[in-house]
C-alpha cells in the first residue's frame, strides 16, 4: 500500500482534470527543451537527460494516481506493456508504471464510508467482526480494505471511490485528445486502441453486481483446481464487492525478485489461465495487468478482479489460433498458401504477408517453439519494426476474414506477452497452445 497519505475526493471538475493531464505534457517537453539546452552548454546531456526522465517519469505516475479514475486506468494498460515506451535504460519508466498497478495513493475513509452504508446498509459494520479502515489497496475506480466477515473468514471490501463515474467519462474524452499530443510518449503509440480500451474496460468495471457475476462463474469452475484459486463472493452489490481474501505474492513482485523458477511457474500458469479458462468458464478475463495475478504458498495462481470480461460462449475463436499457426511458418509463401487455405485471407486482398508476419511477432514467434523465453529486450525490437502490433486496425487494412471479437481479444493478448516479457519467464508455449488453443492443433496437423 502507498505511504502517501489519503486524499479527500476523486477529482471531478473537467478543467481540473484537463489541465492536470495537460501539464504532465507541458512540463515533460519543458524538462526535455531545458536539458537539451544545458547539456549542450554544459557537456553533460546525457546526465541531463536521464534526470529529465526519471523526473517525468515520476510526475506522470503522481499525476495519474491521484487523479485515478480513466487516467490511471489508462497508465495500468501501459503498464502491461511498458515496451511500447523510448529507451529506459535507467529503469524510469517502468518503475513508475510498475508502481501504478499497485501502489497509489487512497481516499480518506470519512470519503469512502457512505458508500458503504448505502450498499451495505445504515448498519453495515454489523455485517463484520472487524474492519481495518485502512485500505490496502488503491485502484483506479475503488479502494480495497481487509476484514473479517460475520462468520470468521477474512475477507477483502471492494468500494467504489465516490464521483468516479462523472471522473471517468471525461477522462476517456480527454485522453483521447491529451495523450495523442504528450511528449511524454514514444513517437508512434497506437492511441486509438489505447482509449477504445480503455472506454470498453472502465464501463464495465463500473458494475460491480455484473463483476461479482463473473467472478462466481470462475470461483465454480476452478474449485478445488490443482493450479488456479478464485476467491469466492460474499457479497456482490452495485458499488461494494466482498469476497474471501486471497493471499499470495503479486505478479509485480515475482518479477522483480521472485526466483527464476518461481517466475517460470508463474509465467505457465498465467499463459495457461488464458488459454483454458474461456472454453471452461464462456468468459475470457480481458485485464491482464500483474496486478491482478498472486502466487501463492501452494504454488497455485490466484486471480483477482473481474470486473473486466468478454462472453466468449465457444471459447476462443479457432480463427486466432488458425492465424497464429499458418504465420509460424518463416516462409511467406507457404504463410500465404496456409491464410489462403484456411480461408483467412480473403479474396482479392493484397499480399502483403511480410508486415502481417511482423504485425503477429509478439505471438508467432514464440508460437515456434517447445519453450520460449520472453522478456523486455525482445518486445522492444518486435515493437521497433514497421507495422505496430499496437494497432489492431491493421488486420482490418490486410482483409483478414476473422470475427469481430478477435479485435479485442488481439489488445489482451498483446498485454499477456507484455507480462511474461516483464517477468521474463521461461515458459512452454507450442505444447501449450497445441493442448489449449482452438485451431492450433488442427492447423498444425
Amino acid at each position: 500500500m502507498s505511504r502517501r497519505g489519503p486524499r479527500h475526493a476523486v477529482p471531478k471538475a473537467g478543467l481540473t482534470r484537463s489541465l492536470a493531464l495537460a501539464g504532465v505534457a507541458i512540463r515533460a517537453a519543458g524538462r526535455g527543451a531545458s536539458a537539451r539546452l544545458l547539456g549542450f552548454v554544459h557537456g553533460d546531456s546525457e546526465l541531463r537527460r536521464q534526470r529529465a526522465r526519471r523526473s517525468t517519469a515520476a510526475d506522470t505516475r503522481q499525476t495519474l494516481g491521484n487523479l485515478k479514475g480513466g487516467a490511471l486506468k489508462a497508465g495500468q494498460l501501459l503498464s502491461t506493456v511498458e515496451s511500447v515506451f523510448p529507451q529506459d535504460p535507467d529503469n524510469s519508466w517502468q518503475e513508475a508504471l510498475t508502481a501504478l498497478q499497485q501502489d497509489n495513493s487512497p481516499l480518506s475513509f470519512e470519503q469512502i464510508e457512505p458508500v458503504l452504508a448505502e450498499d451495505l446498509g445504515e448498519h453495515w459494520r454489523t455485517r463484520f467482526r472487524e474492519f481495518d479502515q485502512t485500505p490496502v489497496a488503491a485502484a483506479s475506480i475503488g479502494q480495497v480494505y481487509r476484514a473479517t466477515w460475520l462468520d470468521g473468514r477474512p475477507v477483502a471490501v471492494k468500494v467504489q471511490m465516490p464521483g468516479v463515474a462523472e471522473a471517468l467519462a471525461f477522462d476517456v474524452r480527454a485522453l483521447s485528445r491529451v495523450l495523442q499530443v504528450s511528449a511524454v510518449l514514444a513517437p508512434g503509440v497506437a492511441m486509438p486502441p489505447l482509449v477504445q480500451e480503455l472506454r470498453s474496460r472502465v464501463l464495465a468495471e463500473l458494475d460491480y453486481a455484473r463483476e461479482a457475476e463473473a467472478q462466481r462463474v470462475f470461483a465454480e469452475e476452478y474449485r478445488g483446481d490443482p493450479d488456479f484459486v478464485i476467491a469466492d463472493v460474499l457479497h456482490g452489490g452495485r458499488q461494494v464487492l466482498v469476497t474471501e481474501w486471497l493471499a499470495g505474492q503479486p505478479l509485480a513482485a515475482v518479477a522483480r525478485g521472485g526466483s527464476a523458477g518461481e517466475r517460470d511457474r508463474a509465467g505457465l500458469l498465467y499463459q495457461r489461465f488464458f488459454l483454458q479458462s474461456p472454453m471452461r468458464t464462456g468468459l475470457l478475463h480481458t485485464d491482464p495487468h500483474p496486478g491482478n495475478f498472486r502466487l501463492t504458498d501452494d504454488g497455485r495462481l490466484g486471480v483477482l478482479d473481474f470486473g473486466s470480461t468478454m462472453e466468449l460462449p465457444d471459447g476462443l475463436p479457432a480463427t486466432f489460433g488458425s492465424l497464429i499457426s499458418a504465420l509460424t511458418s518463416e516462409d511467406p509463401d507457404q504463410a500465404e498458401h496456409s491464410l489462403r487455405e484456411q480461408g483467412l485471407l480473403q479474396r482479392g486482398s493484397r499480399r502483403d504477408v511480410l508486415k502481417l508476419m511482423d504485425y503477429l511477432a509478439p505471438f508467432t514467434e514464440p508460437a515456434r517453439f517447445e519453450e520460449f523465453t520472453f522478456s523486455r529486450e525482445w518486445l522492444h525490437q518486435v515493437f521497433a519494426r514497421a507495422h505496430d502490433p499496437r494497432n489492431p486496425d491493421f488486420i482490418v487494412a490486410m482483409k483478414l476474414s476473422l470475427p469481430a471479437e478477435q479485435l479485442f481479444t488481439h489488445r489482451v493478448w498483446l498485454g499477456i506477452v507484455g507480462v511474461l516479457s516483464g517477468l521474463g519467464a521461461r515458459v512452454p508455449v507450442a505444447p501449450e497452445l497445441r493442448a489449449q488453443l482452438p485451431g492450433f492443433a488442427r492447423s498444425c496437423a
